[in-house]
């Protein structure tokens, strides 16, 4: 590989499609007084693709597509606009004036997908280790120049995989949304472990990383730079964390043995995943980092944190009461007992 992440040829295939769609007048931010977090509201989202045929995919290249494409040229790892995006650049005024209690600004942002590959029955823990150091290279670049625009606060990357957590596209991919503010789980973490950075020296993120290691029957992986377990007070049943053993606010920190040691961490995780039951295992995934603002080195740790639904392999886990009206998670299995399975099912060296 050569060139610059700034320019889309570092991977021949690597493309970035600027397709002139018009814009409804779509979305805006609503402010929840009570949560005292903003509320996305987007209602041209209703249209958006679901559970296309396969000859209908919009991320299946195919030489002179109709419109419903939105990439038609063969590719490795490609970038395209959101064609439903929650966030736009230059979104319209909101429907609803401010007032004192009911808060509203414009819905600004860029969304983007992430497409892992061109071939739509690929299973990503089957591809090669190069497809991951690829796929670690483009969040990077994407986490850099996105977070340069100054209205941009969070770069936000993640993916959703499997039918059972709400995915209406099964072509391999994942997203980004850049936020205009920093996102409330990432925001509270941090101010969690900025207070114990002031009151103890160290970032909570790294605490928690010295426990783990020291505990042993959490962990599930880990190689020179990466450390995966089943963290203490995991909400599903096998959700999994993987912390960078280093210091590191973000990707952007990352060298390349860095870059190259992810890659190898997320193969080895979703393999076991998939080994676990047989099948390919649904999840959310998301990557917590700084936000792209000035400060927050200090207590700001690169991690990435799985959520999957099955509890058993038949068995989803809901959120439901408790979950959802109360912000309680209940979790039917112990951290140590899951950490362990998923250590014990492939690799078991690594650790």
């Amino acid at each position: 590989m050569t060139g610059s992440m700034s320019s889309i040829t570092i991977f021949p295939t690597l493309s970035f499609p600027q397709k002139k769609r018009g814009v409804d007048k779509l979305s805006e931010l609503r402010w929840d007084p009570f949560q005292k977090e903003w509320i996305i509201t987007a209602t041209h989202r209703q249209k958006r693709t679901f559970k296309p045929p396969k000859d209908f995919c919009p991320f299946c290249p195919e030489e002179g597509s109709d419109t419903h494409k939105d990439i038609d040229i063969e590719y490795d790892i490609a970038v395209v606009k959101n064609r439903f995006p929650s966030l736009t650049e230059y979104p319209p005024d909101p429907e609803v004036e401010s007032d004192d209690v009911y808060k509203t600004r414009k819905a600004e942002g860029i969304c983007e997908v992430v497409l892992f590959t061109s071939d739509h029955d690929a299973v990503m823990s089957k591809e090669p280790l190069s497809k991951f150091i690829k796929l670690v290279k483009v969040w990077k670049d994407r986490y850099e120049q996105l977070g340069k625009k100054d209205f941009i606060d969070y770069v936000f990357i993640f993916e959703n995989k499997g039918e059972e957590v709400g995915v209406t596209l099964n072509h391999p991919h994942g997203q980004i949304y850049a936020y205009p503010f920093v996102p409330p789980i990432i925001q509270k973490e941090l101010e969690s472990s900025k207070e114990h950075l002031e009151e103890h020296g160290k970032c909570l993120f790294c605490k928690i990383l010295s426990k783990e290691l020291k505990a042993e029957e959490r962990i599930v992986s880990k190689n020179d730079s990466f450390t995966a377990f089943v963290p203490f007070y995991a909400r599903y049943s096998y959700e999994v964390h993987i912390y960078s053993n280093a210091h590191l606010p973000s990707l952007e920190h990352f060298d390349r043995k860095q870059e190259e040691d992810l890659a190898d961490m997320l193969k080895d995780i979703l393999t076991r995943y998939d080994g676990l039951f047989g099948f390919e295992f649904p999840y959310v995934m998301a990557l917590h980092q700084k936000p792209t603002t000035e400060g927050g080195e200090g207590y700001s740790h690169f991690h990435i944190e799985f959520y999957p639904p099955y509890r058993t392999e038949d068995k989803l886990k809901h959120l439901a009461g408790s979950e959802i009206g109360a912000g309680t998670f209940i979790n039917n299995s112990l951290a140590e007992e899951k950490g362990g399975t998923l250590r014990d099912e492939e690799g078991n060296d690594r650790i």
